[in-house]
């Protein structure tokens, strides 16, 4: 399928709509539903806006959360290869004299360095490894954005093309399916081609592996994508933020790697994906790929059932995990087995398996009637932080937490019962 495909019953305004602040002037006053809208700057294009939050998502693929955990779970386990094709959608319209400013890139919070795209991924391959990964991107003139790389595995590429003296070709690609966004945001310890995960999931939910057609640079990008473009990682670095992240705070300036974009490739009637950070959109694409590596962690040291990632822990700092305990240790056990799964993950609570890990009511319930402060209670100080938690310490390290709301299987769980 195709980014397109999840469109139906949008919003349409009869007027088109400014880049600049307008689109997201009119998610706020719609309560961040799904709009398509024309773009005022750039005649031609649309862009589209809260399409993927986690109840988008599910219904889109038909499956619950604790469902497409599994889902998501099982294809970083069976990977299959993608299937090249000649000839594709995306390659309809190509843009040779790149001109960024045509195509309709928002400039969401005011509080923004500028426009920014926020749901484009970046396809690289340097010696023989490929990653795919989410970069927010500033558009800094008509050829050339600033990204922000943290410390992974494109990071780690790029600074050993750097010591090399190379640059990195790359893809950016804008308005993919829903299967390779969730393959992106996905992280691993070690180097695995995230487009294989991406075809798994396409093979599994529409029955054949993931389409792609290469770009001039020999890059691989979906082929129904709606933009892609071809560019590469310069030796230069400039200024990148202030930029509201997904914890709703102003992210730091940094120094961060400038992209050059040689051309852009793009669909008839091309729909921008305009992800707006810190609504439902962003915390469904960035959290839910981080559950299942919470929840394989903790399987290693418990029953494990589900994972949620919760909206008060921004989708990505904190997490409400449901296991079964055949041992008095497990619940604390899966403290340190989920936090380890997730490093960026600030807090954890473990709850069993009658607890609905999504409402925050019933959680909430659990510890008042299963957890004693002192006791269920571990603090770990000096831990790898996030750099989206502006409450780090200078050094980039945080304290991090977790509750044991668990049952020992050995108690009456008779006073413990809820009968509501």
């Amino acid at each position: 399928m195709a980014f397109r495909d999840h469109l139906v019953n949008a919003f349409n305004p009869d007027e088109s709509i400014s880049c600049i602040h307008g689109l997201f002037d009119l998610s706020v006053s719609r309560k961040h539903d799904l709009i398509v809208a024309d773009c005022a700057e750039t005649p031609g294009h649309q862009f589209a806006v809260n399409v993927l939050s986690r109840a988008r998502l599910c219904a889109a693929l038909n499956l619950t959360p604790g469902e497409l955990i599994d889902v998501l779970g099982w294809a970083m386990n069976n990977r299959i290869e993608t299937a090249t094709v000649d000839s594709a959608p995306v390659l309809e319209n190509t843009q040779v004299n790149v001109d960024l400013t045509s195509l309709p890139i928002p400039h969401h919070y005011r509080e923004d360095r500028g426009r920014y795209m926020s749901a484009s991924i970046v396809i690289a391959e340097y010696e023989g490894q490929r990653n795919v990964s989410f970069h927010r991107q500033f558009l800094r003139d008509t050829n050339h954005v600033v990204a922000r790389l943290v410390p992974r595995h494109l990071r780690t590429m790029l600074d050993k093309a750097r010591e090399n003296g190379d640059t990195i070709p790359i893809a950016i690609v804008n308005g993919c399916d829903p299967v390779v966004l969730l393959a992106a945001a996905m992280s691993f310890d070690e180097h695995i081609d995230e487009l294989s995960v991406a075809s798994a999931l396409h093979n599994k939910f529409y029955g054949n592996p993931l389409p792609v057609v290469c770009l001039e640079n020999g890059i691989p990008v979906p082929a129904n994508a709606e933009y892609a473009m071809t560019a590469e990682i310069t030796a230069e670095d400039d200024v990148e933020a202030p930029y509201v992240d997904i914890t709703g705070t102003l992210d730091d300036e940094r120094m961060e790697p400038v992209f050059r974009i040689h051309s852009v490739h793009h669909r008839n009637n091309p729909v921008f994906h305009a992800l707006i950070p810190a609504e439902a959109e962003h915390k469904a694409l960035m959290g839910l790929p981080r559950a299942p590596t919470i929840k394989s962690a903790v399987s290693k040291v418990a029953t494990c059932h589900d994972v949620h990632m919760t909206e008060g822990g921004c989708g990505w700092l904190s997490a409400v995990v449901s296991i079964t305990p055949n041992d008095a240790a497990d619940g604390r056990n899966s403290i340190k087995a989920a936090l380890n799964g997730h490093k960026s993950m600030k807090m954890v609570t473990i709850v069993d398996k009658d607890i609905d890990v999504s409402d925050p009511v019933r959680v909430e319930w659990a510890m008042m009637t299963r957890w004693q402060p002192d006791a269920d209670t571990i603090i770990l100080s000096g831990q790898k932080g996030s750099s989206l938690d502006p409450s780090r310490n200078d050094d980039g390290t945080t304290a991090k937490i977790g509750y044991d709301a668990t049952l020992s299987p050995e108690i009456d769980k008779g006073p413990y019962t809820s009968v509501q």
